[in-house]
């Protein structure tokens, strides 16, 4: 072979007329001016197909679009730690507010029930003879736990609608819209019925688990001491396995409230979904939620509890007879704790409920492709063209790619 036939691994053919990247015939002078007239050359294109840059890569791959308040992808664990957190601050008003006016109305319906009652029934007992007393604190026990389902209820139907707020919050947050305050009210109220139904269930089956540990002991204290310290003993076991199985099916279930509301679901609906989206990822879901619970209680603890201490020093150190300025100082501080219970309670309300609505839309990013259909309408949305309502579940004889009826609103 001689010199002139030698060409070097991939290089052109012998006669040096194939050009290389930069579209420069090879053995053509480099840096020579084009001739006048001649078009200038096309930028160089990016790769495709095989050569394409592949994700992981720099420079290589875009991150999904966040237009609101999650990223349109499956949440890392900061993610679904913080974002919670997130919804509070980006509609404060609107979250905040509705917290606050729920922690409100709880106080004042407990006090304005409790308060008249304690006064008539401490002034009854009091004027009672010794041949009725028994009678009468009976029937002022009665009365009061019987009074007492009036704030429960009361407190019940708030909490089941802020559950509501928050999830509409979040989900429409997520598409980048914020409501306001009276928008998100008026779209809640559409779904308070199975909200209220849902937390009812909630709290009937709390009390009758506790109606059962104590029947157990007043059971066994009509029969004998020695029964009654068994049954104590059984009650307590009994109650920690309660608790179990009560936080296993808790977490299988907290995503109830958000496929009532944005799924459209009835009860029974709503807790068969929530039980499958939640096969497979039980213990992530468990851990999130127990977590953003330690944070919030040592939080709050954190703020209050020194406030109190503080007071109650005070009170010793300017009047350790408790003749008169102790009484004013722990008025005081009484009314400040409580206060910061109240704001404290709703911040504490807000994130939790955020938190559960997160975790929704995350578990049915990972499952069913919703980050796919948020985005795409997102863009629908933006380019003008008519969206329906990302949120409704996919219907299991649903052609692919075919969209729910429902608009989002």
């Amino acid at each position: 072979m001689s010199d002139q036939d030698w060409q070097a691994p991939g290089g052109p053919p012998t006669g040096g007329s194939a050009p290389d990247a930069a579209g420069t015939p090879y053995g053509a002078p480099a840096n020579v001016p084009p001739a006048p007239g001649t078009p200038p050359p096309l930028p160089p294109q990016p790769p495709t197909g095989a050569y394409a840059p592949q994700p992981g890569t720099p420079g290589g791959w875009t991150p999904p679009p966040k237009p609101g308040l999650l990223p349109l992808r499956p949440l890392s664990f900061g993610t679904l730690l913080w974002a919670p957190f997130r919804t509070l601050r980006r509609n404060p008003a609107a979250t905040f507010g509705s917290g606050l006016v729920v922690q409100l109305v709880s106080v004042i319906a407990t006090a304005a029930v409790v308060v008249p009652f304690l006064m008539f029934a401490i002034g009854r007992v009091e004027s009672a003879s010794d041949a009725d007393f028994d009678t009468v604190l009976a029937g002022t026990v009665g009365g009061f736990i019987l009074l007492m389902l009036v704030p429960v209820a009361i407190t019940l139907v708030a909490g089941a609608f802020l559950q509501g707020v928050m999830v509409l919050e979040v989900a429409s947050g997520t598409l980048g819209e914020r409501l306001g305050f009276g928008a998100l009210w008026r779209r809640t109220a559409k779904r308070i019925w199975p909200l209220i139904g849902w937390t009812a269930l909630v709290a009937a089956a709390v009390l009758a688990a506790i109606a059962a540990l104590v029947g157990i002991i007043v059971v066994a204290a009509g029969i004998s001491p020695t029964a009654l310290g068994v049954s104590i003993l059984v009650a307590v076991l009994l109650g920690l396995g309660l608790a179990v199985l009560g936080a296993w099916i808790g977490v299988k279930l907290s995503l109830v409230p958000s496929v009532i509301v944005l799924e459209h679901a009835g009860l029974g609906a709503a807790i068969r979904r929530s039980w499958q989206l939640t096969d497979g990822y039980y213990w992530r879901t468990f851990g999130i939620l127990l977590l953003v619970s330690v944070i919030l209680n040592v939080a709050a603890q954190v703020v209050v509890q020194p406030i109190s201490l503080v007071g109650t020093i005070l009170a010793v150190i300017i009047d350790p007879t408790g003749a008169g300025t102790a009484v004013t100082i722990t008025i005081i501080t009484t009314v400040v704790t409580m206060i910061l219970s109240i704001l404290i309670g709703a911040i504490t309300a807000v994130v939790q409920a955020a938190l559960v609505a997160v975790l929704y839309i995350d578990l049915r990013m990972r499952k069913e492709g919703l980050d796919l259909e948020l985005e795409r309408h997102v863009e629908l949305r933006d380019s003008g063209q008519p969206v329906t309502d990302p949120y409704l579940a996919p219907s299991p004889s649903a052609p692919a790619g075919s969209e729910p009826a429902a608009t989002w609103s």
